[in-house]
């Protein structure tokens, strides 16, 4: 115990130092290898191990990196191995009804993803000869994967060492190298990012960003979170992309999870069953189901609406 708390107070000392120095002199050469030393000191001392870090296979990272867009880790532990399971390379999935896909899905939110995952593989098999093309360019034009997605998949599956930024990225960039900025942008982040890269070991660096990003949004004083005071304001609040998202209770979000949970367990229903099944206004429930319609969740026939 008394060797964590040696250890937290070193890194919350060169955490500070970082801070207090890009504040007085902004970015050097000198800060950069300091700041390259704390990240892996911090990753060596509680990085996380998880299971989509101890494979360099192409599917099993685009399927990690799908689940992970918008979801805590916790809920991706418990589905990845579940998902993978059932679906257990690119052709099952590609050739998986969308029902069963979404079926496995469920429990992570978005289902959006679900489907625009289940695309990306037909379109691998159909295009690529089953053969996940690791070039950010055409990984970009996928449904689903936009620029972080692709940067993430080509390194995690190749080690190379590209530029992306993604949210807990973010937050790590803004947190040590802008600490009194109102606002920032990814473009002043990416210089800084490009050098402070390790080259040779970009896969290590991307998963020791993560945990670290991960932990200052946590905002608590435990050796195995953030070395943030408790109570302490998200960095990304102060990023230019930073959106604050709405409620999900009571959202059309909400709705459409109990609705497609609703027809994914039932097989089908007709508009009646449903207005039964969540008391909102008729008007709101039609707009609801056209969207989920038009997105290729459901489809009405014979006056009934099944997934």
């Amino acid at each position: 115990m008394d060797q964590e708390s040696d250890i937290q107070r070193e890194l919350k000392a060169m955490e500070d130092s970082i801070r207090a120095r890009s504040r007085s002199d902004g970015f050097t050469t000198h800060l950069a290898r300091s700041f390259q030393k704390f990240l892996m000191l911090c990753y060596a001392s509680w990085g996380r191990d998880l299971p989509w870090r101890r494979t360099t296979d192409p599917y099993r990272i685009l399927v990690s990196e799908f689940m992970l867009q918008q979801t805590r880790v916790e809920r991706v532990l418990s589905k990845y191995p579940e998902f993978l399971g059932r679906f257990p390379d690119i052709e099952a999935l590609a050739r998986a009804p969308r029902h069963e896909v979404l079926l496995a899905w469920q429990g992570l939110g978005y289902n959006r993803r679900a489907l625009a995952l289940h695309e990306t593989a037909r379109r691998v098999r159909d295009e690529y000869q089953g053969s996940i093309p690791l070039d950010r360019t055409i990984l970009d034009s996928f449904p689903g994967i936009g620029s972080a997605t692709a940067g993430a998949i080509v390194v995690f599956s190749t080690n190379r060492p590209e530029i992306f930024i993604e949210t807990n990225i973010r937050r790590v960039f803004i947190h040590l190298f802008f600490p009194d900025a109102v606002t920032v942008h990814d473009r002043e982040i990416e210089p800084i990012l490009e050098r402070t890269l390790l080259k040779k070991r970009p896969r290590e660096f991307y998963y020791a960003l993560m945990d670290y990003g991960s932990a200052l949004k946590k905002g608590t004083g435990d050796p195995n979170g953030s070395l943030l005071k408790k109570g302490a304001r998200n960095p990304n609040t102060r990023s230019a992309s930073y959106s604050k998202q709405s409620p999900f209770q009571g959202s059309d979000r909400q709705v459409r999870g109990i609705i497609l949970r609703s027809l994914l367990g039932g097989g089908g229903a007709c508009d009646g069953e449903l207005r039964g099944l969540i008391p909102i206004e008729p008007g709101r429930l039609d707009r609801i189901l056209r969207g989920m319609e038009r997105d290729g969740f459901i489809e009405r026939a014979g006056g009934r609406i099944r997934c």
